[in-house]
């Protein structure tokens, strides 16, 4: 999906975040537990710009129904070098209802794990504040 790579690759959190579907379903390369929702998702791709070093998308691959696709992507999280995809399915308005992302060496995921942990708690505060209402 050219608009989202593109916006990752900008670093415009914005535009990324205007791609979702509001009941987009995140599922985690390092947790059991599929994340619903727009705000979360949001947060979560936040917290993984603040984790991930020198990422950089390889490649490109779209299905034939024009409404998923892969990007697979390599980055680093400290001394760890990982290879990873994400997999994005579109909904009928052409925004993003599903985003899978995995990744490879275990040991990778591990550091992914880890780090991401120590930001979950900023995670859950900025998709709490994503979530309420504007006044």
């Amino acid at each position: 999906m050219r608009a989202f790579r593109e916006a990752v690759e900008a670093g415009d959190l914005d535009a990324v975040e205007a791609l979702l579907a509001e009941d987009v379903v995140f599922t985690s390369p390092v947790v059991f537990k599929p994340y619903p929702g727009k705000a979360i998702t949001a947060s979560i791709l936040r917290g993984v710009t603040r984790v991930f070093e020198d990422f950089r998308y390889e490649r490109e691959l779209d299905g034939a129904d024009g409404r998923d696709h892969a990007l697979v992507f390599r980055a680093r999280v400290g001394e760890r070098e990982l290879t990873g995809c994400d997999f994005i399915h579109l909904d009928e308005d052409g925004l993003i209802d599903e985003l899978t992302v995995m990744v490879r060496p275990l040991s990778g995921a591990q550091a992914l794990a880890a780090a991401m942990g120590a930001q979950f708690d900023q995670i859950l505060k900025d998709a709490e504040a994503r979530s309420a209402p504007a006044s």
